[in-house]
């Protein structure tokens, strides 16, 4: 094998699978990437330029990520090589630089070089790398870059990472029926708090298995489709694996083999106390309150009351349109209050929430105001955005305060 790429072209390549592989493991072929070349008439065939490509993988052998470069291929072959001291070198190497590969027929290594600089790196075969593609998807379709990545961001903060309820370790993504029809619907919940985001169930979704996709699938998800914008991307789903292909990036996942529970149980609908505020004051007041709550409860009590019973001082809640107050109580560290205007006209109601929960939640509600719709203080609340067509709610379930 032996090519000339860009340094720039390289490094990208090998960054974008290298967080795939795992460094530290029993079996060492998996701490290598495999580097393919291909001549100009194979690159043209399989979508490539000209002048032929290079393919690098990685996997853990739960997870496979394939980028693809334009490459000068010189010699086309194939070989494996340790996937951390090669994105080290490559990286450290100037900016726009031109990198040679070859492995001059010497069996066991290949060389990098650019221009003054160059290091022999021991190999592995290539033969003996695992493969994860293959097999049969019964569903294809396509979403912009954004949507997916939008999906993916609304309920990512509630995955649970309790080992123990594996099946809770991902994200549900499965096709709902909505009022506006079917409907694309990813969930995630870790038992104390639920987030569900849904857009319209593009072409190709039509009898989609419903899967969990793993948690560390996600994020590599996530971080491939951000440089997209609006691009379009393809999903293809089976019962057991689902491909990504973004751009220059093939991402084959295994799916977390369990199943998700019925989560529409928990999703309350007859909560008539329904709370109207502003949220990015609403997260700064349960910042500010919870810098003396109790590090490992973290509850914060919200008291809401009617316009009647609204306090009006300093002009926070004039009386009108009712108040919410967050009180913190630490015996060890001290007392907090804060005070905010709500839009609510319920009786009175005192409920507690961890603080971290609610901002987590808070950050990932899209607009600039926030419902807050609950029951009594013992049931879960249910927050949406009062944006129309949002697409996204969150349950949180209260604490004892």
């Amino acid at each position: 094998m032996k090519l000339t790429i860009s340094r720039d072209a390289l490094a990208a390549a090998l960054d974008r699978v290298g967080r795939v592989v795992e460094t530290r493991n029993t079996i060492p072929i998996l701490s290598n990437v495999r580097l393919v070349a291909r001549p100009p008439e194979q690159a043209a065939a399989n979508g490539g330029t000209s002048n032929g490509t290079i393919a690098v993988t990685g996997t853990d052998l739960d997870m496979e990520a394939i980028s693809t470069a334009e490459a000068e291929v010189v010699a086309p072959g194939e070989t494996t090589l340790p996937a951390k001291m090669a994105s080290d070198f490559v990286r450290k190497l100037p900016a726009g630089a031109k990198v040679e590969l070859a492995d001059d027929g010497e069996r066991g290594k290949l060389t990098i070089k650019s221009g003054r600089s160059r290091i022999s790196v021991n190999t592995l075969p290539s033969g003996d790398f695992p493969d994860l593609s293959a097999g049969d998807f019964s569903n294809s379709f396509a979403l912009p870059a954004s949507a997916l990545l939008n999906m993916l961001d609304r309920v990512s903060f509630a995955i649970s990472s309790e080992e123990t309820r594996y099946y809770l370790n991902g994200i549900y993504l499965h096709v709902a029926q909505s009022e506006d029809g079917p409907a694309l619907r990813v969930v995630a919940t870790d038992g104390h708090r639920l987030a569900q985001h849904q857009v319209q169930a593009p072409q190709g979704t039509e009898n989609l298995p419903g899967v969990i996709v793993p948690r560390k699938a996600v994020g590599e998800i996530a971080r491939l489709l951000k440089p997209l914008g609006e691009e379009s991307v393809r999903l293809e789903v089976s019962t057991t694996k689902l491909r990504l292909t973004a751009g220059v990036t093939t991402l084959t996942t295994k799916l977390i083999d369990g199943t998700f529970p019925d989560y529409g149980r928990v999703v309350p609908s007859g909560n008539d106390k329904v709370a109207a505020l502003d949220k990015e004051a609403l997260g700064e007041a349960v910042g500010r309150v919870s810098t003396v709550s109790n590090e490992r409860g973290r509850a914060v009590k919200f008291s809401f009351a009617p316009p009647e019973q609204a306090s009006g001082t300093d002009g926070v809640a004039n009386g009108a349109r009712g108040a919410l107050t967050l009180t913190v109580q630490n015996p060890d560290m001290g007392n907090a209050t804060d005070e905010l205007e709500a839009a609510y006209d319920a009786e009175p109601l005192d409920i507690g929430f961890n603080a971290s929960y609610v901002a987590e939640i808070l950050a990932a509600v899209p607009g600039a105001r926030v419902q807050m719709a609950m029951a009594d203080a013992g049931a879960p609340c249910l927050i949406t955005s009062e944006a129309d067509g949002a697409g996204s709610l969150f349950v949180l379930m209260p604490m004892r305060v």
